[in-house]
């Protein structure tokens, strides 16, 4: 072929091609122009009354959450404590102490949400008084006063003696356990410890006037000045103290944490499905099995990666169990996760995740508001909190660290039968999704 004749053809393709190219190019939609927020065209103005209006009916959501959801995390705070919480006072002593001590508390007003004290005999203890401290470990009732035996001829014999040894703390014990809940401990240990220093000096009083009455008393008052102006005081036994300041990440805001990255997981894989098309592919048995499957392969890892992170900052886990503590705590978090994961699972599928962060506020919040007080002595209508995941992971985890009452066993069962809820809710939300989705498309509009 000439030179000519290839260069003549080499032209007329590439004209070709530019042609069909601007064809294209001709043929493909025209983005939209741009434009200005407060421009006046009719473009913009439809634009920006659909911004507002979304962003008004946000806000009106917002503030009925913080109305409607947060108030009840307020309301578990405000005004409490709400009721009183049940105390023993057990006279061993028998003596004029013993009966001065009991009488004085059990005629005492608790006032609002303060300790309401009942005299219990001393034959119900024949332990003495471990067997006491015993009964209020195992939650009989939340604290206890025992007048020691003996109490009160010991004051009389150091008085007689003019014993310079004597040591009025030892008539009395103060006993709670402060890792039941610290938050009610602190503020009732407030109010106790003024209540018996009131009832140490109206003792002291009435003890003055019998022991001025045997005539001389400058030798007690000489050596052993104690035994009259301060004849009774008391100890605090704190049987089970709140000593491990890193187990509040575990007992309340790890909590919150905890919750959080289960939402990620539940979010993470919602668009794993969608990318992988799952959501609509997939046969409803297999769908299920995958978010299922998904849940607790992924939760399962994040738990031993929280539980890992609590020992490294030297959480003890060995005070109840010894070393099976370690495992029971990553199986605790492992199946409170999933309580708390597969719920968020379950309503994604309803909400979408446009809507299921409200959801996770309400989860949060209600969650959390029973996890602050002692449920005694919030409002009655927080009972609630007995069945919820947070109550119930924060009352384990406190046996597993402390040592407090176990009742883990019916802890665990309570998390579990919030696993089984979900599992019995997600399939039949993704049922009534998908059906109402194909109704929809099988609909000729």
């Amino acid at each position: 072929m000439p030179d000519s004749e290839k260069l003549a053809r080499t032209v007329s393709d590439t004209t070709s091609e530019r042609t069909e190219g601007s064809t294209a190019a001709a043929d493909a939609p025209a983005a939209p122009p741009e434009m200005c927020c407060m421009d006046k065209t009719a473009a913009a103005t439809a634009a920006r009354a659909i911004y507002i209006k979304s962003i008004a009916r946000g806000v009106v959501l917002l503030a009925l959450v913080i109305f409607g959801v947060l108030s009840i995390y307020w309301g578990s705070v405000w005004s409490t404590p709400a009721h009183t919480l049940p105390a023993w006072v057990v006279d061993f002593d028998g003596g004029i102490i013993g009966q001065g001590v009991a009488q004085a508390l059990s005629a005492s007003d608790p006032g609002r949400g303060g300790v309401s004290w009942e005299v219990v005999q001393a034959s119900q203890f024949p332990g003495g008084i471990s067997q006491l401290e015993d009964a209020i470990l195992h939650e009989k009732t939340w604290y206890g006063l025992a007048v020691h035996p003996g109490a009160t001829a010991n004051l009389m014999a150091a008085i007689a003696s003019a014993d310079a040894t004597y040591n009025s703390s030892t008539a009395m014990t103060f006993i709670a356990t402060e890792a039941r809940n610290e938050n009610i401990y602190r503020l009732h240990i407030r109010m106790v410890t003024p209540q018996l220093d009131s009832i140490s000096r109206a003792l002291a009083l009435q003890l003055a006037k019998n022991i001025s009455t045997l005539g001389n008393i400058s030798a007690p008052l000489s050596t052993a000045p104690q035994v009259v102006t301060a004849p009774v005081g008391y100890t605090v036994a704190n049987i089970r103290p709140f000593d491990v300041p890193v187990a509040s990440a575990v007992t309340f805001v790890g909590l919150i944490y905890m919750l959080i990255l289960a939402n990620f997981i539940v979010l993470i894989a919602a668009g794993a499905r969608d990318v992988a098309g799952y959501d609509t592919r997939l046969t409803l048995g297999s769908l299920f099995r995958v978010r299922i499957l998904t849940a607790v392969g992924a939760y399962f890892f994040l738990a031993l990666f929280y539980t890992l992170l609590s020992r490294a900052f030297q959480l003890p886990l060995n005070r109840r169990f010894g070393d099976a503590g370690f495992v029971i705590f990553w199986m605790l978090n492992w199946v409170g996760m999933l309580a708390c994961g597969l719920a968020l699972e379950a309503m994604l599928t309803l909400l979408t995740p446009r809507f299921v962060p409200f959801f996770l506020i309400v989860w949060i919040v209600t969650n959390v508001s029973v996890c602050v007080y002692p449920l005694q002595v919030l409002p009655h209508i927080y009972r609630y909190g007995y069945g919820f995941p947070f109550y119930n992971i924060s009352r384990a985890v406190r046996t597993i660290v402390f040592g407090t009452k176990n009742d883990v066993g019916m802890n665990f069962g309570i998390l579990i039968a919030w696993i089984a809820l979900s599992c019995m809710t997600m399939p039949l939300f993704q049922w009534l999704v998908r059906r109402r989705k194909n109704a929809v498309a099988r609909s000729p509009n």
